[in-house]
């Protein structure tokens, strides 16, 4: 199971501050049943996988580059929590639901805010990446976790030495590595991003960073 809508900027930061919340789901009745998953799953002797979310908000516009592949922020962050143990799929956006929908169902619609005087999107279908440069709307992004390999039931492996088939040693209790995925990829995205500010704005200090992000910020208001 999981949430099947967006979740708000709110709620992401109320649940992230209730230290409570065992796998920070905003939603305490899906979140009810994914612990009740976890909980059979454990007591089967087996292991469970699942998906991360983290969202970075109020991220400036035009971070990353789109002039050479291997300078896409987009292709940074998938490659930076693709890198993370267990994870077998990186999903920026609504990147899998795209995959199979059509173009006018896809594309974020663009319009001007002049009170705001930015462009802005009607949807954030793109998670906050196009052409690999962020847009100003929330990164999202999403790691897909297998279920780790250790079993409290072990399954067939088969011996180095004598080439015979043998049970798997049992080496850990972890179920479901879910919620430290989720602390990790957070603080992978958060070194994507940094690395990117830094290399837009530059500086050998703070300040001259700050002072550099903010002419960047006044050029645009008068855009």
């Amino acid at each position: 199971m999981r949430l099947e809508r967006a979740a708000t900027w709110d709620e992401i930061v109320g649940i992230c501050e209730n230290l409570a919340s065992p796998l920070r789901c905003v939603d305490a009745e899906i979140e009810a049943r994914m612990k009740a998953e976890v909980d059979h799953v454990l007591r089967a002797g087996d292991s469970v996988g699942g998906i991360f979310e983290v969202v970075a908000h109020s991220v400036p516009v035009g971070l990353g580059s789109h002039t050479q592949w291997d300078e896409k922020l987009d292709a940074k962050m998938a490659r930076a929590v693709m890198s993370m143990q267990a994870v077998k799929a990186v999903e920026i956006g609504t990147g899998m639901a795209n995959a199979g929908s059509y173009g006018s169902e896809v594309q974020d619609e663009i319009r001007y805010d002049a009170a705001r005087r930015r462009f802005e999107r009607s949807s954030n279908r793109a998670g906050g990446l196009e052409g690999g440069i962020t847009n100003g709307q929330d990164i999202v992004v999403r790691g897909y976790l297998k279920p780790i390999s250790t079993l409290r039931r072990p399954l067939l492996t088969a011996d180095m030495n004598t080439k015979e088939p043998v049970k798997a040693a049992y080496e850990r209790s972890d179920v479901c590595v879910v919620p430290a995925g989720g602390v990790a990829g957070e603080a992978m995205v958060a070194l994507e991003l940094a690395g990117a500010f830094l290399q837009k704005f530059g500086g050998d200090s703070l300040e001259e960073t700050r002072r550099n992000f903010e002419g960047y910020e006044r050029q645009l208001d008068s855009f």
